[in-house]
């Protein structure tokens, strides 16, 4: 069975998700299909910033909330961690170059956790050069990639297809035209998958 997981990285709270994707497709054996898109592009057309400076209180309980939950399923995360990504882009079309080559999921991660372990910005060259040496890529040729036609395209075409889906944050789950948004909603986009019957709703 497969789950449709779109995301963007730079979104703080796909962190979670993304350190419990290999254990949740073992446990439910289920496959999550990544879908890179550009979650920037669609707050900056609804005129939604999550975690402007200016609210200051509110980006201090989502740094306080995801510490709380990765303890909870048992992995770290140094907080605050460099936000936001300033090549938010790069990274994400990275990701789509991963999902052409098959190696996406390796991908995101690392990054993953040279960002929110190691400290290293999603998308920049420190991190990028790490996560390349871990997984034997080229750096070079995939930056590369990155800034061509196709992947530009691809791009745009994701960030067109989350939004016609309705998708509006990262991560979300899509199960029958339904949308599960958040971390805290994979558990419920799985059930939905596992019952298609869906007695009484």
């Amino acid at each position: 069975m497969e789950l449709e997981f779109w995301f963007s990285i730079g979104s703080t709270y796909t962190y979670l998700t993304v350190m419990r994707m290999k254990e949740i497709e073992r446990k439910h054996d289920i496959n999550l299909r990544l879908m890179p898109f550009s979650v920037r592009q669609i707050m900056l057309d609804m005129n939604n910033a999550p975690f402007p400076p200016s609210k200051a209180s509110k980006v201090k309980y989502m740094w306080r909330d995801i510490e709380r939950r990765a303890a909870k399923y048992g992995f770290p995360a140094t907080v605050p961690a460099p936000y936001p990504l300033q090549e938010f882009d790069r990274a994400n079309k990275i990701a789509l170059v991963g999902l052409q080559d098959g190696w996406i999921k390796d991908y995101v991660l690392q990054s993953y956790i040279n960002w929110f372990q190691g400290g290293l910005e999603a998308g920049g060259d420190e991190n990028l050069a790490k996560t390349c040496s871990v997984l034997s890529l080229n750096m070079d040729d995939i930056i590369a990639r990155s800034q061509s036609q196709e992947i530009d395209e691809l791009y745009k075409k994701q960030t067109s297809a989350a939004a016609n889906k309705g998708i509006f944050g990262s991560p979300s789950f899509i199960v029958d035209n339904e949308v599960f948004w958040g971390d805290d909603r994979l558990e419920d986009a799985i059930w939905w998958l596992m019952n298609p019957s869906k007695v009484g709703l």
